[in-house]
């Protein structure tokens, strides 16, 4: 399944598998761009993103991270 920037809660949760002990809330906004657009599934051109969707994304991860404590 391939993945775009409206896919946040997929992101979240491919994150939280590539990155299990990272915790999301540590993530600056241009690591975790740089970490979705390496992502295997991602393909979205990396120019469409902002604020607001990482923040989304950054959430769903925490969401899968906070829930694996």
């Amino acid at each position: 399944m391939e993945l775009t920037w409206q896919n946040f809660e997929d992101l979240g949760i491919e994150l939280f598998e590539k990155f299990p002990q990272l915790d999301p809330l540590t993530v600056r906004f241009t690591d975790l761009h740089k970490k979705v657009t390496e992502l295997v599934n991602f393909n979205d051109d990396p120019k469409k993103s902002n604020e607001k969707i990482l923040e989304a994304i950054q959430m769903a991860w925490y969401e899968e991270y906070k829930d694996s404590l």
